[in-house]
């Protein structure tokens, strides 16, 4: 008897799964199987299903219970396949009650899908630690009020919300105390944080509430934000706060103006390239992500190559490339469409270019004192969340200095 969760998606989905995982086996749930869903791409909705009916075919005797983004935006089409026990709301996910009620599966709806506009509150879900694991993940957000003509998340996360300051420190202290070496914090467009909440308080005041008030934590380390909304004080932050690991992943998505207005994103490209610079200034040796799209609605070559060269000009180490995948009920889906071949073409030579910057990133290391968060036998983690691998079996869980002594295309060697 036991509960398990698949969890597809962002960090955040990763942090709601272990609260999911709690919720379920208090409840008294076994032979349980949860599938935490993404709908960012029509990709990860088809591997959702994919993994339905593999689980399905491997665990006959477990109930199938979906939950997620994709379930939120498409709870009919779980419903309607055969392997579904339930499809559960993301709003309920998080509910006790609704576990206790999946107890008896006689009594319980097959969809438990709530409006999710008209939440309005996100509770702090208390994750005492995450097992096998010395990172954590603390939300402090969730749902968006802005409207990418691309995305669909909003309609599967509901409006902007934030988890009250308090919460958010008392949930990092109780991991700290409990031996999380480093917290991150996730949410959804986390630099919209505080906007709904007394007073206002912005993203890099809650930081500095952290790393004041939780002396106890080692490293804090941001997921991905939006630059256009950072906030003086997150920056300042960045430039003071050791603690606060150099490493951030923005939400860029394209590197021309004309694409970056068609897909109602709120900076231009020089705003990102004024933002990497500034940063740098402010931290030396600050490492960038970024999510972009190739092949937008309407993009042609030469907007695709301003794409290809911001890659450069911000500066970027770690790429998520999107190959763009058109989501019903956006605006993109009915712009239109650059042929699929082309799509695929530049995603590839976006995650070459990527790779290109990885190694040239990789390069630079050799010979650096590096702090590594270990975390299996033989990976860890530098401050600017490179991957280091290690000859010898280390302790997960130690904070480990190590000299850089090379690379292997993808990953850093420890000395």
């Amino acid at each position: 008897m036991s509960v398990d969760v698949v969890t597809f998606g962002c960090r955040l989905n990763t942090y709601e799964s272990e609260a999911i995982q709690r919720e379920a086996e208090a409840a008294g749930l076994g032979d349980v199987v949860v599938v935490n869903t993404c709908a960012v791409t029509a990709e990860a909705t088809r591997q959702a299903r994919q993994t339905i009916r593999r689980l399905a075919r491997e665990r006959p005797e477990a109930r199938i219970v979906v939950t997620g983004c994709a379930a939120q935006v498409e709870p009919g089409s779980f419903a309607s396949m055969p392997e579904v026990a339930h499809v559960v709301g993301n709003h309920a996910k998080l509910k006790t009650e609704t576990w206790v009620s999946l107890k008896d599966e006689t009594a319980s709806e097959k969809i438990l899908v709530e409006d999710i506009m008209t939440v309005r509150e996100t509770a702090g879900h208390l994750v005492d630690g995450f097992a096998g694991r010395t990172r954590a993940f603390v939300q402090v957000q969730n749902g968006c009020d802005h409207r990418c003509t691309f995305c669909i998340i909003p309609y599967g996360r509901g409006p902007s919300r934030s988890v009250p300051m308090g919460v958010v420190v008392d949930q990092v202290r109780t991991l700290a105390l409990n031996g999380t070496r480093e917290v991150v914090l996730t949410g959804v467009d986390m630099t919209s944080y505080g906007g709904d909440l007394p007073g206002s308080p912005k993203l890099g005041t809650l930081v500095r509430a952290i790393l004041r008030h939780v002396p106890e934590l080692e490293r804090l380390r941001l997921s991905s934000i939006d630059s256009v909304e950072a906030d003086p004080e997150l920056l300042q932050a960045i430039g003071e706060e050791e603690r606060l690991m150099p490493h951030l992943h923005l939400s860029l998505q394209a590197g021309d103006d004309l694409v970056l207005k068609r897909m109602k994103r709120r900076h231009l490209r020089a705003d990102a390239i004024a933002f990497c610079e500034t940063l740098r200034r402010l931290r030396p040796g600050i490492v960038f992500g970024a999510d972009i799209i190739a092949g937008f609605p309407t993009e042609d070559e030469d907007m695709f190559r301003r794409s290809l060269d911001i890659v450069d000009e911000c500066g970027l180490t770690h790429l998520h490339v999107f190959p763009f995948s058109p989501r019903p009920g956006t605006p993109a889906a009915r712009m239109p469409p650059v042929p699929r071949e082309v799509v695929k073409d530049r995603a590839r030579r976006l995650r070459e270019k990527g790779e290109e910057a990885l190694r040239r990133h990789l390069a630079s290391e050799i010979g650096a004192r590096r702090q590594v968060l270990v975390e299996t036998d033989h990976i860890g983690r530098t401050e600017g969340f490179t991957t280091v691998r290690f000859q010898e079996i280390v302790t997960a869980g130690e904070i480990r200095a190590v000299t850089i002594a090379g690379y292997d295309g993808h990953d850093l060697l420890a000395a």
